[in-house]
């Protein structure tokens, strides 16, 4: 009996899935942008270290055996690299980015902010800092789940700014839309392909904030974002992981996850996610509801949330249990 339940679970997540009974079906297949930063050929052809082969606390140590101007000279020749590279300087990257997008011209709606990563293949990539990470004493990173990219991160940039209103200014806040997001709900967004390769990059993001002197942020990861931290918990330098309407975190438990960071969970009772069977089978699904209390995580309270976007809704119990994680308030 217990297989057959488990059997009729996966093919109502199939059915789900492929027949768009729980939103609207996207394309499968999506090519998760991996590997070293764009126009990595020239920097190796000028004989400068390999990236993909420096943590980034070597590219920290690097970057910091160099003057201000042959910083700044590499920013200005390989801004693409140097703009991507975790562990360079901040406002370096800044001013890397800054170069690289005014170069490509697709995507002016990040003229004059704080671009710490800017990669234009694909359907395009971009973290956006709102606040000042130098001065930090707590930082938070939003992690996107499908639809999300550089030309379509509206939403996202939405999610950080109201939370880094609800903290009162005082905690900078991370747009991180920094891997291959699923579109739509399709076949991408119930397996772990594009979440594997998202939990590397984020590990590395996180990696390159600790090696330029950022504090341990609070991750908030939302939807197919909390596969992304699941995948990648027992690796992220995190504080807090906080997840979202979440499908699923690739564990059984919390315990599972292998972190030292506090896991958190939100879901409210208007979320379509909840339709969505919680299993794991053949590739497919996603585990155990982490928003159960079976996985073990912290509550956060979402009951006045509306539906599968607005836990960060300006009033919401799940906002103000969000800023309060963000600025090191809640226990």
């Amino acid at each position: 009996m217990r297989r057959y339940k488990r059997t009729l679970a996966v093919g109502a997540l199939v059915g789900m899935v492929v027949g768009g009974t729980v939103g609207w079906v996207g394309g499968g297949g999506e090519a998760a942008v991996t590997g070293g930063p764009p126009g990595v050929g020239a920097w190796r052809g000028a004989g400068l270290p390999e990236p993909e082969g420096m943590s980034a606390e070597r590219v920290a140590a690097y970057f910091g055996g160099l003057s201000r101007e042959r910083q700044k000279a590499l920013a200005e020749t390989y801004p693409l690299v140097v703009g991507n590279l975790d562990g360079a300087p901040v406002a370096l990257r800044y001013a890397a980015n800054a170069r690289a997008l005014a170069a490509d011209g697709r995507f002016g709606q990040y003229a004059g902010q704080r671009v710490l990563a800017f990669d234009p293949r694909g359907r395009g990539q971009v973290a956006v800092v709102y606040g000042d990470l130098a001065a930090a004493r707590n930082v938070a990173v939003v992690v996107p789940g499908s639809d999300i990219d550089a030309g379509h991160s509206a939403p996202l940039l939405d999610q950080a700014t109201s939370l880094r209103r609800a903290t009162g200014g005082r905690t900078p806040v991370i747009a991180w839309a920094g891997y291959t997001t699923p579109v739509g709900v399709g076949l991408d967004a119930a397996t772990g392909d594009l979440a594997e390769a998202g939990a590397e990059r984020l590990a590395r993001f996180t990696d390159g904030l600790a090696a330029t002197g950022s504090p341990a942020p609070s991750l908030f990861c939302h939807s197919y974002g909390s596969v992304v931290c699941g995948l990648a918990a027992a690796q992220l330098k995190a504080k807090d992981l906080v997840v979202l309407g979440s499908p699923g975190m690739r564990a059984d438990n919390a315990r599972q996850l292998h972190t030292s960071a506090r896991v958190w969970a939100a879901k409210d009772p208007t979320d379509w996610i909840s339709k969505v069977p919680n299993v794991r089978f053949a590739g497919l699904g996603h585990g155990t509801d982490p928003a159960s209390p079976a996985f073990g995580a912290r509550v956060v309270p979402a009951s006045d949330a509306v539906g599968h976007n607005g836990y960060f809704a300006p009033g919401t119990q799940s906002l103000r249990t969000f800023a309060a994680i963000a600025t090191g308030e809640a226990r």
